[in-house]
């Protein structure tokens, strides 16, 4: 039996077709969406198209929650944001998603599934672990927390996302991964990834998929969407992030913190300026 986890698609319809065709050429049984569907790159709308036909399962992702509250203004954002230009590139996926009756999709997603097959380790899969969305199954991620998160949800072999960074830890008797990003890595690798198990006699054993696949095109549809034009600063930070495969929104943002400016275009262009290092070219 072959299992697929893919996750982090975030709006690249161009790596999700990839990352479909490479699970035919594998012979994959079953598949598992995990959740960030949606946001950060501009076809959220194809995505969840080209998804809901195939009947999968998925689980609820941060973006995926974010642009349901953005929709209904919801109080438990912070009512700032709402007027803030940095928030447009969420702004813009939220209102298509609205305006062509798609974002129902996305309401009342599971936190987590479940894949017990008689016999084999169980898997419990979801997009951060199953206490929060945000919380990624990572080296940070201390073993105490690894310890809670079994003892109060027991599997054994819990499967994340969210970090958008492939990985595997082996805790005692059980095995802690993270899929990887199909639609936005931050591995220095621009290819889409996801996480493959095959279970072989009562054993799961993992590969991480890399798929290349055209990255210069989606790249132009930021362009050609009007998605780079009307989604501001947070959709170029997007565009970059996909073009480097590396994270530039949160430490663009923490930087904005320390330094106590704006999150306006003058702040990005400082930032550029004092961290070079970030705006390297990826790996080829």
């Amino acid at each position: 039996m072959k299992l697929a986890v893919i996750a982090d698609i975030h709006g690249n319809l161009l790596a999700l077709e990839a990352v479909l065709a490479d699970l035919d050429r594998q012979g994959v049984d079953s598949v598992v969406v995990n959740g960030d569907l949606v946001n950060r790159c501009p076809d959220s709308v194809a995505v969840l198209a080209r998804l809901a036909p195939l009947g999968l399962p998925w689980t609820i992702g941060n973006h995926d929650d974010l642009v349901c509250k953005w929709a209904d203004r919801s109080n438990e954002l912070p009512s700032d944001w709402f007027d803030d230009p940095f928030w447009l590139g969420t702004a813009w996926s939220s209102a298509r998603l609205v305006d062509d009756g798609v974002l129902t999709m996305l309401r009342n997603l599971p936190m987590t599934h479940r894949v017990a097959v008689p016999g084999a380790p169980t898997l419990l899969i979801s997009h951060g672990s199953p206490r929060h969305y945000r919380e990624g199954y990572d080296k940070y991620l201390p073993d105490d927390a690894i310890a809670e998160i079994i003892q109060h949800h027991p599997a054994d072999i819990l499967i994340g996302s969210h970090t958008h960074r492939p990985y595997l830890r082996r805790w005692g008797p059980y095995l802690v991964l993270n899929t990887g990003a199909v639609g936005t890595p931050f591995n220095r690798d621009q290819r889409a990834q996801y996480l493959l198990l095959t279970l072989r006699g009562n054993v799961w054993q993992p590969e991480f998929r890399a798929v290349p696949y055209d990255v210069a095109a989606a790249l132009k549809r930021f362009e050609s969407s009007g998605y780079l034009e009307e989604g501001g600063l947070s959709a170029l930070i997007f565009y970059h992030e996909l073009r480097l495969a590396r994270p530039l929104y949160a430490p663009f943002w923490m930087w904005t913190e320390q330094e106590g400016v704006a999150r306006t275009d003058e702040a990005w262009r400082l930032f550029e300026a004092q961290h070079p290092e970030r705006f390297a070219p990826p790996q080829q």
